[in-house]
C-alpha cells in the first residue's frame, strides 16, 4: 500500500514514526554521546541506524539518569532504519550491594534507648 504514496508523504510517515518512538527514556551511552533505544528485548536492542551504523562491545544502558545495566554486544546488523544489536550477556546494576548470607525477615529495624 505504501508504494502508491508519494515520496514526500512516505518520508513524512517515517519521520512521524521516529518522533513517536522517542518517548522511551532508555538509552545507551558511549563516552559523551547518548543514543536513544528504539526497543529492547531479552537478547537484543535496536537503535536508530541514521545515528549509529555499527556497535560492538560493552555498553551501558540507562533509564533517564538511572544506570540500569551493562550488556556485551556481539553482533549488529542494519535492517531498514534500525540497527539491530544482539547481546551475549546483560548484567543488571543494583542500588544495594549483594550479600553472601541470608537475611532474616525478623531483623531488628531500630533500637529504643533506655532512660
Amino acid at each position: 500500500m505504501l508504494e502508491f504514496l508519494t515520496e514526500e508523504l512516505r518520508e513524512g510517515l517515517r519521520s512521524a514514526r521516529r518522533t513517536r518512538q522517542r518517548g522511551s527514556r532508555l538509552h545507551i551511552q558511549l563516552g559523551d554521546t547518548v543514543f536513544p533505544l528504539r526497543r529492547m528485548w531479552g537478547t537484543g536492542l535496536s537503535v536508530d541506524a541514521a545515528r549509529l551504523e555499527h556497535l560492538r562491545g560493552l555498553v551501558d544502558i540507562y533509564d533517564g539518569p538511572r544506570h540500569v545495566g551493562h550488556c556485551l554486544i556481539v553482533a549488529s546488523t542494519v535492517e531498514g532504519d534500525e540497527l539491530i544489536c544482539e547481546f551475549k550477556s546483560f548484567q543488571p546494576v543494583y542500588e544495594v550491594p549483594p550479600v553472601d548470607y541470608e537475611r532474616a525477615d525478623s531483623a531488628v529495624r531500630g533500637y529504643l534507648t533506655a532512660r
